[in-house]
């Protein structure tokens, strides 16, 4: 009935939640499903796949979570199976989309233009998702010259370079919503760009209107500038229908336009969570005793329709948290000790352990829990006294209830039980014993004779290896097919360890970058088939992409999306030729890399570890998005080791990490700490080793320099003091962070990315401050709909 996803969130962070269900009739039922949706306790929204053509669709909306966790719940409300196929979070700047009280479901984000397709990341950095709307009565107007869009909002400028004007200059520009139900209260921002040169007997003058009310009179948009408009109140709609007007002044001589809009409904969550203490300690218990009950999840108390097996919870109001007071576990199959985390569910009346295989004492701390009045821990393998505490309780009025009291152990029916299960019990144990030692016998053998057996020499040029190495064949390639595409190598697009990488175009359309295995290589096929093993099982935006690959004879060469723009390194150096790279851009690079690490530690199964993250294995394509490349070297484990032996260190001097270097124990701090190295360079633009300087390693130099503590002297002089200072101390001391010789006091990749976005909005908010001068751009409409303010920074 209720399937949860339990995320860990920030308190308090405000973030856009997005989830996308997709129905292609997997089941073979062709009935597309229809569940509700809730966050947390409270009901979100209802999912009808049946109402979307071709049974998909998109929900979203802007929470601030009260805690640091969130559940988002799938609820079966008939007989289809409810199915998501994305659940996405992404954190906004806590001065955008504010609303009085509630959270804002979004109903509507359009830009207002003759495209086709649909709008997100990389051209929005929230990643939100703008869908094209334009109408029969309206013109389109745009430019080509780049619009400022640096406010909290972030819009894409490709939605700002175009706008919507009324085919009759003399008319009002409308547009109309309908709403589900009618008495929502309703918020709307209003994005504006002026795209046009006005003349200088040319003047565009408008009002904007709600529901035939004017709340923002004789309105000019900047010259490509982004400027937000939205009332700090929320609205009505009369009847459900929300009729927006732009109307031009008579001093104007063109028309009103608009170059996107945004609609959300008020969400409010009136269903309070679980107390946290108790979701903690009922959380911890569950891990201990290693629970696995399927209505185990979401929030343990609320609603109560799926209240928790085995609990009973206090909920006096729907303001107020509710308390768990009863605990039953009796026959779960409980071992080990009593879960410690019981004595923090500090409201706790009843607890019922019975008939489980609980060992070790009676804890004292159960004496301590006030509320508690009944406790049964009969039929466990209990040991030791009852606590003097506990008894004394017992005599106050505790019901305690422990092995001994019922004495049933002289039942000559129960002893001939115990002894065919005893006789049970020795006979598989006999059986067992006899095939261990089979089986180390066999290992014997082999071990001991496999000298003597003659066994073939497999080089790099055996078939055999290429046909058993490599599973799947779906983007395999001939060798004839690799000189095709690249034109019998014509062109070189660089060198590497591996081998040479040459340009190719695939079907005359698609261009790709060919790395073919130099002979020379050592132990170039070992990473060859690693890395093409490890590219047709992990999928992300920040990963370059394996096309294909070619393993006929001697012949060995993978075949990748080509990245137009290069490596991070020959950027940073000039190479390239191109201007310098600014410190947003870089900024926004290093995010890149750091989702792509944090996809391969914790998105994959079973983690990996890249082994090689560097400036040169950073390749961005023409919008300078970066995606991390090479993953010959790359190694995977199971997710929550601490370590994999390794029994040859591997990665680029300067970037090694010095601990695994020491110990040859591989983790994925490991990546963190050559990320650290990674952020330096990008920071400061200078080699990660250079003798030249007082301290040849870059981490000892910048370390040398933070002593005096001018960031000057650190930052790359090419960025010519164009950057924030706390953007860049910030992402400095990330830098370090991630670069501490002991891993123990290194950041995991999630806290890194999640740093970095903060550095990125400290960068772009501070040049929004920076521009308030000119420009404030954003409106918000005070709550009497008629005064205009400037946004609070």
């Amino acid at each position: 009935m209720r399937n949860c996803y339990n995320l860990s969130v920030h308190k308090e962070t405000k973030y856009l939640i997005r989830v996308t269900s997709n129905y292609g009739n997997y089941d073979g039922r062709n009935e597309p499903p229809r569940f509700d949706l809730y966050l947390g306790p409270n009901f979100w929204v209802t999912i009808d796949l049946g109402k979307h053509v071709n049974g998909d669709t998109w929900k979203e909306i802007i929470h601030i979570p009260k805690s640091n966790s969130l559940d988002v719940c799938l609820i079966k409300t008939g007989t289809t199976t409810p199915i998501i196929s994305t659940l996405e979070l992404r954190s906004l700047p806590n001065d955008s989309y504010n609303a009085r009280s509630g959270s804002l479901k979004s109903i509507l984000r359009a830009f207002l233009s003759e495209s086709t397709e649909v709008i997100r990341y990389p051209n929005d950095f929230y990643d939100r998702m703008w869908v094209p709307h334009f109408e029969t009565e309206w013109k389109q107007i745009s430019t080509n010259l780049k619009v400022d869009n640096e406010n909290y909002y972030l819009v894409p400028k490709e939605l700002l370079m175009n706008a919507a004007i009324p085919v009759n200059t003399s008319a009002r520009l409308s547009f109309t919503e309908n709403l589900e139900f009618p008495n929502d209260e309703l918020y709307m921002y209003f994005h504006f760009s002026e795209v046009q040169v006005l003349q200088a007997n040319q003047s565009r003058e408008f009002s904007i209107l709600w529901n035939g009310m004017v709340i923002l009179p004789d309105f000019i948009p900047n010259y490509l500038s982004a400027v937000t408009v939205y009332k700090q109140s929320p609205s009505l709609c009369e009847v459900g229908k929300c009729l927006v007007e732009l109307e031009r002044t008579q001093k104007s001589t063109l028309p009103p336009l608009l170059n996107a809009i945004e609609v959300f409904t008020v969400m409010n969550f009136p269903q309070s969570e679980t107390n946290d203490d108790d979701v903690i300690a009922i959380t911890k218990i569950k891990d201990t005793h290693r629970l696995n009950r399927t209505s185990w999840q979401g929030d343990p108390c609320v609603p109560q329709l799926f209240l928790w097996a085995g609990l009973n919870c206090i909920d006096t109001n729907v303001s107020t948290p509710p308390r768990i007071i009863s605990l039953n576990l009796s026959s779960s199959g409980l071992t080990g000790n009593i879960a410690t985390g019981i004595q923090n569910l500090t409201k706790l009346q009843k607890l019922d352990l019975s008939n489980n295989n609980l060992t070790g004492v009676v804890p004292e701390f159960l004496a301590n829990m006030k509320s508690l009045m009944f406790i049964d821990l009969r039929k466990n393998k209990l040991n030791g006294s009852i606590p003097k505490t506990l008894l004394d309780r017992k005599k106050k009025g505790l019901q305690l209830f422990v092995d001994g009291d019922d004495d049933k152990g002289d039942d000559p029916k129960m002893k001939f039980l115990l002894m065919i299960v005893a006789l049970a019990v020795s006979a598989v144990v006999v059986i067992a014993v006899v095939m261990i030692l089979i089986f180390l016998f066999r290992i014997f053998l082999y071990i001991y004779l496999s000298p003597f057996l003659v066994m073939p020499q497999i080089g790099i040029t055996s078939a055999a290896i290429s046909e058993e190495s490599i599973e799947t064949k779906r983007r395999r390639f001939t060798y004839s097919e690799v000189v095709e595409m690249t034109k019998n190598f014509q062109k070189t697009l660089g060198e590497g360890g591996f081998g040479t990488v040459y340009y190719g175009n695939l079907n005359g359309s698609e261009q790709v970058a060919v790395k073919v295995l130099s002979q020379s290589s050592s132990q170039g096929y070992k990473h060859f088939k690693a890395e093409v093993e490890l590219l047709l099982r992990v999928h992300h935006i920040n990963l370059v992409s394996l096309v294909g690959y070619c393993d006929e004879r001697n012949h060995l060469a993978l075949i990748y999306e080509c990245m137009s723009n290069g490596d991070l390194k020959d950027h940073l150096s000039g190479k390239k030729g191109n201007a310098v790279l600014k410190w947003s851009a870089r900024l926004r690079i290093a995010v890149d890399a750091a989702l792509g690490l944090e996809y391969l530690h914790y998105g994959c199964r079973p983690s990996i570890v890249h082994r090689d993250v560097k400036s040169t294995n950073i390749l961005l394509d023409d919008q300078l998005m970066a995606k991390i490349a090479d993953f010959g070297l790359s190694r995977s484990f199971k997710l929550g080791e601490e370590s994999q032996a390794s029994t040859v260190v591997a990665g680029t001097l300067g970037y090694l990490d010095p601990e695994y270097y020491r110990t040859c124990r591989l983790a994925e701090m490991s990546d963190v700490y050559s990320f650290g190295i990674l952020l330096l360079e990008i920071i400061t633009n200078q080699n990660v080793i250079d003798h030249a300087r007082e301290k040849a390693h870059i981490t000892e130099w910048v370390g040398l320099v933070l002593k005096g503590g001018d960031v000057t002297r650190i930052v790359d002089p090419n960025l010519d003091g164009e950057y924030n200072s706390r953007s860049v101390w910030r992402a400095l001391e990330l830098a370090m962070s991630c670069a501490n010789p002991s891993s123990e006091h290194r950041p995991i990749m999630s806290q890194v990315v999640i740093d970095l976005k903060e550095c990125l909005t400290t960068e772009n908010s501070m040049k929004i401050k920076q521009n308030d001068t000119d420009s404030d751009g954003s409106l918000e409409l005070s709550s009497s709909d008629t005064e205009v303010v400037p946004l609070a920074r």
